[in-house]
């Protein structure tokens, strides 16, 4: 019998397990799951009335989720710390390198330094945060949350972000990578 603790779940029970949690949590306590929303609860409590946009009860709409998202760090740091197998080696279980996953001229502090990088990281994260905003919220919160509570919205952002990825990745990254 496997040791589930030891070895990683199948997605055909990893994947139902998140498909059902998530919303079976939503049905009971009404709380909707999303991560985009905690850097303006987290900017509203260390940064009190500093601006109007941050004047609200954060502790009664974001308390909870900035622990949700402090669970997040935490989980992954105890799976990669605690419930990390020392004897597993990507490449020799899966035939995969670092180099083949994130290619150096992109993912590297030597291409992070560059007026490129930095460009590409401002540029990308404002594009990130004002999708999110615009979208009313991340990919994880309509994905999961969304369409769990059957939210038409929800639908057509995820039919977006779907499509979105699949130009970027099959008509812009071919271009950007040579």
């Amino acid at each position: 019998m496997r040791d589930f603790l030891k070895e990683p779940w199948p997605w055909y029970v990893a994947g139902p397990l998140i498909g059902l949690v998530v919303p079976a949590l939503y049905w009971m306590g009404g709380r909707s799951f999303g991560v985009s929303s905690n850097l303006r609860h987290l900017c509203a409590a260390l940064l009190p009335g500093r601006a109007d946009f941050l004047r609200y009860d954060w502790r009664g709409s974001g308390g909870w989720n900035l622990l949700f998202a402090v669970g997040i760090v935490a989980g992954g740091v105890i799976a990669g710390t605690l419930l990390a197998d020392p004897h597993m080696n990507l490449e020799t279980a899966y035939g995969l390198t670092p180099e083949g996953l994130l290619p150096r001229e992109l993912f590297s502090w030597e291409a992070l330094a560059t007026p490129a990088g930095i460009l590409a990281l401002v540029v990308g994260g404002f594009l990130v945060g004002f999708g999110a905003s615009w979208a009313g919220g991340c990919t994880s919160g309509h994905a999961i949350t969304g369409l769990a509570s059957l939210e038409l919205p929800s639908l057509i952002a995820v039919c977006g972000f779907f499509a979105g990825g699949l130009v970027a990745t099959h008509l812009i990254w071919p271009g950007v990578l040579p």
